[in-house]
């Protein structure tokens, strides 16, 4: 990532630290544990746009910025070209702004409701660069994205239900940031962790991150142990999955 992102703060990097190197499915179990069986973990169909095998960079650990959207009940002015286009950028700054560059934090993973808006590409390859800026860490959402050629060459962490191809204007709305959400089945807060990989994506309370953390970690360390000794049986070289999370 590029030197001038800002850091996390120490309370979210102290946090983050404790999920690091963990998977959706060690934090699933986790959670189980902990008495919190199905909570958190979004449908299935919302899926990595992407997937690095070497070095895991798809993978998302961080705090749940929310922003939701909603259909719209205007029309886009007719006119000649020059004209609509100036209603675009009208539009974008002042009915379909979002997430508010403002509020993000280090850290955040911004997490859009789509409300069911179709054929929209709410993750895109300038926008999405522009959180990661502000320190964003992903993006995922029940809606779609696009310009994929090139979130996917810029690395950018996306999680989506599909691809679209649309903009916002003349079809959708900012309804509310930094208010729950609901995307894939969850019940998403402000704040609540989020972590996402090539099995989808789980948010655990915030209430709960701490304990949650301890008992995945465990299930991770056994994990890691056990395929280790596969590992040596078969030959194969030793990785950093096999390794204790420490």
């Amino acid at each position: 990532m590029a030197t001038g992102v800002p850091p996390l703060s120490p309370e979210r990097e102290e946090l983050i630290a404790l999920y690091r190197g963990l998977r959706v499915t060690d934090v699933c179990d986790g959670m189980d544990r902990c008495g919190l069986q199905d909570v958190g973990l979004m449908d299935w169909e919302i899926r990595p746009l992407w997937r690095d095998l070497e070095g895991f960079r798809h993978r998302i650990y961080g705090f749940a910025h929310t922003v939701r959207f909603r259909p719209t009940m205007r029309r886009m002015p007719t006119g000649t070209p020059e004209e609509i286009d100036r209603e675009i950028s009208r539009w974008y700054r002042e009915l379909a702004r979002g997430p508010i560059a403002e509020q993000i934090q280090p850290g955040d993973v911004i997490v859009i409701d789509a409300q069911g808006v179709p054929e929209t590409g709410f993750i895109g390859s300038n926008n999405a660069l522009s959180w990661m800026a502000r320190g964003a860490v992903g993006a995922v959402t029940n809606g779609g994205c696009r310009d994929t050629d090139e979130l996917i060459k810029e690395r950018v962490p996306v999680y989506s239900k599909k691809i679209s191809r649309g903009i916002r204007p003349g079809r959708l709305e900012l309804d509310s940031t930094m208010q729950p959400v609901t995307v894939g089945g969850v019940w998403v807060r402000p704040s609540d962790l989020v972590v996402a990989d090539g099995d989808g994506v789980i948010v655990v309370p915030i209430e709960v991150a701490r304990e949650v953390a301890v008992w995945a970690r465990r299930v991770a360390d056994g994990d890691r142990a056990g395929r280790r000794r596969y590992y040596e049986m078969l030959g194969l070289p030793l990785d950093e999955t096999v390794k204790p999370l420490g």
